[in-house]
C-alpha cells in the first residue's frame, strides 16, 4: 500500500497548496464566493460536473449498481438529467441575476420579505448536504489507512475547511478541476473497464446474474419518479448549485458547459452502474451493497492505480462537500446574519453599511463556523441516506414552487411565496414523521400542498408591485447596474474593471431586505 498512500499524501498536499494560491486571488466578496463571475466554459464545466458528482453519486451509484443492476444508474442519471434542465432553461438567466444566493433572487423577484424564511430553509439544506459529505470520509480513509471514524471525519473535514475558507471559490474551483480529471482517469478510464474485465466481461456478467439485472426500469418506476421530484428538481433550486451557476462568465457559458457537464453525468451514472454490477459478480454476498466500491478497489486493482481510483473516490466527497460548505457560509453570512445585523441596527437607529465591513472576511470566518459545525455533527450521526432525504425533501417541498413560480409565473406574489415555504416546508415534515423519512409520500403531497397554497394565495393577493417586476425583467434581460449582459462566452455584465471581476454590487429594488 506504501505507493497509494503516496498517492493520497501528494493529492491531500496539493489540495491545501490551491488553497494557499486560491487567497492570493480572494481579494473582494465577487472573487471569493463566485470566483469574480469569469470562468471559461471548460472550467465552468469541470467545476460543475464535480460538485454534482461526490460521495453518493461514486459510492453510493456503485451500491446501487451492485443491488439493482444496470438501473442502478438512475439516480445519478436524474442528477444529470437536473443539470441538464437547469444549463438549458434557466442558467443564463440566472447567471444574469448578479446575486450570491437564491434567497437573494427571490427578493429581486417578489420585492422582498422573502428571504429569510428561503434562507433558513436552504441554509438546513447545504448544511446537512455537507454533513453528510463529510461522513463519507470514514469509508475512504478506512480503506486506506483503518482509521477510526472520528479521526477520518475530522482529517478530512479539516483539509476540506481549510482550502476552502484560504480561498473561497477560487481555491473551489481549482481543486474542483483537479478532483473533475482525477475522478475521469481514476473511475472511467480505470476502474471501469478494468471491473468489466475482471468480472468475465458482459456475456459472464450476463450468464451469471438475473435478468433484471439488465432491465433498465428493474428499479421500480416508483422509486425513479421519486429521483425524478428529488434529484432532478433539486439540481434547478439548490444554493450549492446556483453558486456554481454564478461563477460563469457569460450566458454562452452558463448554458454550453452546464449541458456538458450534464453529458458527463449521464456518463457517470451508467459507469457507475456497471461498475456495480460487475463487483456483484465478484463478491455476490456482501453485507452491504454500499461496501462494492471499496471492496473492488481494494482487491481487484494493482498498487498505485488502486491509490489514485481511491483519490478519486476522494476527490468526489471533497467536490461536493467543499462546495455545500462554501453554500451553507454564504447564506447564513448574507441571507440570515446580515439581515439579522440589519434590522437590530434599524430598531437601534444604527447603520451598517455593507462598504464598512471586510466582507471576505466575513465571509471565510462564517466558513470556519461552519465547518467546526459540520464536523461536529459529522462525527455524532449515523444516518447518513436519512439525513440527506430530509435535506432534500425540505428543499423541494419548501422552495421549488416558489423559485421556479418566480421564474415562471409573473403572477406570482411574496405572499404566495411565503405561504408556499412555510406550508410546503411544514407539510414535509409532518407527513416524514407519519410515514417515516424514506418515504416517497412526504415530497409528492409537500409538493402538491406547496403548489396550490402559491397559485390560490397569488391569486388572492395583490400583483407584485409593477416597479419591482421592471426591476426583475431588467436584470433578467443584463440590464441591472453591473452593466449589459454578455451572451458570447465573454465577461458578459462583469464590465466594471476591465477583468470582469464583477467587484461592484446590484442593486436591489426598492423595499428589498438585502
Amino acid at each position: 500500500m506504501a505507493v497509494d498512500y503516496a498517492v493520497i499524501v501528494v493529492y491531500l498536499a496539493g489540495m491545501l497548496a490551491m488553497g494557499w494560491w486560491g487567497m492570493r486571488r480572494a481579494k473582494s466578496k465577487s472573487e471569493f464566493l463566485v470566483a469574480g463571475r469569469r470562468l471559461g466554459p471548460w472550467m465552468y464545466s469541470g467545476t460543475m460536473a464535480a460538485i454534482v458528482l461526490g460521495g453518493a453519486s461514486t459510492i453510493g451509484g456503485v451500491g446501487l449498481g451492485y443491488q439493482y443492476g444496470l438501473s442502478g444508474a438512475w439516480m445519478v442519471f436524474t442528477i444529470g438529467l437536473g443539470l441538464l434542465a437547469l444549463s438549458v432553461f434557466f442558467s443564463a438567466r440566472i447567471a444574469r441575476l448578479k446575486v450570491y444566493t437564491v434567497s437573494e433572487m427571490l427578493d429581486l423577484r417578489y420585492g422582498g420579505r422573502a428571504g429569510i424564511i428561503s434562507g433558513l430553509v436552504m441554509w438546513a439544506y447545504t448544511l446537512m448536504l455537507a454533513v453528510t459529505s463529510t461522513i463519507a470520509y470514514a469509508t475512504i480513509f478506512d480503506v486506506l489507512f483503518d482509521m477510526h471514524r472520528t479521526v477520518a471525519i475530522i482529517l478530512g473535514g479539516a483539509i476540506v475547511v481549510a482550502y476552502s475558507a484560504l480561498g473561497g471559490m477560487w481555491s473551489i474551483t481549482l481543486t474542483d478541476m483537479v478532483q473533475f480529471v482525477v475522478k475521469t482517469i481514476g473511475v472511467l478510464l480505470l476502474l471501469l473497464p478494468i471491473a468489466v474485465v475482471k468480472a468475465g466481461g458482459f456475456s459472464e456478467m450476463k450468464a451469471k446474474l438475473p435478468t433484471e439485472y439488465f432491465d433498465p426500469l428493474g428499479i421500480g418506476g416508483e422509486t425513479i419518479f421519486t429521483y425524478v421530484l428529488i434529484y432532478t428538481f433539486g439540481m434547478l433550486i439548490g444554493q450549492d448549485i446556483w453558486q456554481r451557476v454564478f461563477t460563469a462568465r457569460g450566458d454562452r457559458t452558463a448554458r454550453w458547459g452546464g449541458t456538458v457537464a450534464g453529458t458527463y453525468c449521464l456518463v457517470y451514472a451508467i459507469a457507475g452502474a456497471v461498475i456495480g454490477t460487475a463487483a456483484k459478480v465478484l463478491y455476490p454476498t456482501l453485507p452491504s451493497a454500499d461496501d462494492a466500491f471499496a471492496t473492488i478497489v481494494k482487491d481487484e486493482l494493482p498498487p498505485g492505480v488502486r491509490g489514485l481510483v481511491l483519490a478519486a473516490a476522494l476527490a468526489a466527497v471533497m467536490s461536493t462537500s467543499s462546495g455545500a460548505l462554501i453554500a451553507c457560509a454564504t447564506v447564513a453570512n448574507n441571507d440570515i446574519w446580515a439581515r439579522l445585523r440589519e434590522l437590530v441596527g434599524q430598531r437601534d437607529g444604527r447603520s451598517d453599511a455593507v462598504g464598512e465591513r471586510d466582507e471576505v472576511r466575513d465571509n471565510r470566518a462564517f466558513i470556519l463556523v461552519m465547518g467546526l459545525a459540520v464536523i461536529c455533527i459529522a462525527i455524532a450521526l449515523n444516518d447518513v441516506v436519512g439525513a440527506l432525504t430530509v435535506a432534500y425533501n425540505l428543499l423541494v417541498g419548501g422552495l421549488l414552487v416558489p423559485i421556479l413560480g418566480g421564474l415562471l409565473w409573473k403572477r406570482g406574489t411574496v405572499q404566495g411565496a411565503l405561504a408556499a415555504m412555510i406550508v410546503g416546508g411544514l407539510s414535509v415534515v409532518g407527513l416524514m414523521t407519519a410515514y417515516g423519512i424514506l418515504a416517497n409520500e412526504p415530497i409528492y403531497y409537500g409538493l402538491i400542498a406547496s403548489l396550490a397554497v402559491y397559485v390560490l394565495v397569488s391569486l388572492a393577493t395583490k400583483p407584485t408591485d409593477a416597479a419591482v417586476l421592471a426591476a426583475w425583467r431588467a436584470r433578467l434581460a443584463g440590464e441591472g447596474s453591473a452593466g449589459t449582459a454578455g451572451t458570447d462566452g465573454t465577461a458578459g455584465t462583469d464590465k466594471t474593471d476591465g477583468a470582469g471581476d464583477g467587484s461592484r454590487e446590484p442593486s436591489l429594488p426598492t423595499g428589498s431586505t438585502s
